[in-house]
């Protein structure tokens, strides 16, 4: 590939007005591409803000229908549910991951009620259930991974029958993916979704997350035995292979920016439908730095999730979905 040379050949002639701009932009962010992670809790008329992510409320059940209703009014095409479970109900083994009429349950026959054609992304892991806030079973110091993939495919079992479109597992567990998909296979629920985190890193930017869901102050050690190691990229590439071979339709990179060369290597190679989280560590850090005057919030909010689309994303979990969205249609 060859070009001319200056002064023949002048790039900023494609730069000098907005519709030209327009006309030769490589990529475009829509609101196609923003999914909401969402909070709630059980409780009335329950609404508080998470303090390290500011903007980002926790809603009892009785006030999610109104929550919602301006992401269904914008046009965002799905939703991720993170339910906050009381204390009382966490123990050992994550059983309340299993109850019908658990928090999550509850919120996806309420939200699928009320605007069915939002696609509800369930997350499948053990953390919000545990005492012990790991993602799986734990057995004396040891995360065991047969006996805890036996409990997500019965977790997500039971979000499939409650009207979850899309499962979501966030575990990191070896082998979950083809248990769960031959689990949903012999129920009926064939036409369920994967949506495999396939590429989840031990990361520094997941605190805030944790505050929301109340189980930072459970967790036990660190996850670094099952989430990867962020030295690594090949092996990222691995552990989408696998996936993908046990039946994963959709796979996810998480976190989202520091990642971005993941995302490029994933999509490349594979070339099928490519996630990733703008984590609560990535939203806190643009919100910190906006709200103490260091940088303007609409403009880095939009070029962080352009970032995304640039490096191969088909979509992005995100906390700036509502505000990216209004932007999007207000152009």
């Amino acid at each position: 590939m060859s070009f001319g040379s200056y002064p023949t050949t002048r790039p900023r002639r494609n730069r000098q007005d907005g519709f030209t701009r327009r006309l030769v932009a490589e990529h475009r962010l829509s609101t196609d591409d923003l999914i909401w992670p969402i909070f709630f809790t059980e409780g009335t008329a329950q609404e508080t803000e998470v303090a390290s992510m500011p903007g980002v409320r926790r809603v009892s059940l009785d006030r999610l229908e109104a929550h919602v209703a301006p992401a269904a009014k914008l046009g965002i095409p799905a939703l991720a549910l993170f339910p906050v479970t009381p204390v009382d109900q966490r123990d050992a083994e994550g059983t309340q991951s299993g109850n019908p009429d658990n928090l999550m349950c509850r919120a996806a026959r309420l939200l699928k009620s009320a605007f069915p054609d939002i696609g509800l992304i369930g997350d499948v892991a053990l953390d919000p259930y545990t005492d012990h806030g790991h993602d799986g079973l734990l057995r004396g110091d040891v995360i065991v991974n047969d006996e805890s993939v036996a409990v997500l495919v019965r977790q997500s079992l039971n979000q499939a029958e409650a009207g979850i479109d899309i499962l979501a597992p966030s575990d990191m567990m070896d082998g979950r993916i083809g248990a769960i998909r031959q689990a949903l296979d012999a129920h009926g629920h064939a036409d369920v979704r994967l949506m495999s985190y396939a590429a989840k890193y031990a990361s520094a930017f997941y605190g805030p997350f944790r505050d929301a869901l109340g189980s930072g102050g459970f967790l036990k050690g660190d996850k670094k035995t099952y989430q990867m190691d962020p030295a690594n990229s090949d092996e990222a590439l691995r552990e989408v292979a696998l996936d993908l071979a046990e039946g994963a339709d959709m796979v996810m990179v998480k976190p989202g920016m520091p990642y971005l060369d993941i995302i490029r290597r994933v999509r490349e190679r594979f070339a099928v439908p490519t996630f990733a989280y703008q984590v609560s560590g990535e939203y806190a850090m643009i919100m910190a730095a906006a709200n103490n005057g260091w940088i303007d919030r609409d403009r880095a909010m939009m070029e962080s999730l352009l970032a995304f689309k640039r490096a191969g994303c088909d979509g992005i979990l995100t906390y700036f979905a509502l505000d990216a969205a209004r932007q999007l249609q207000a152009r």
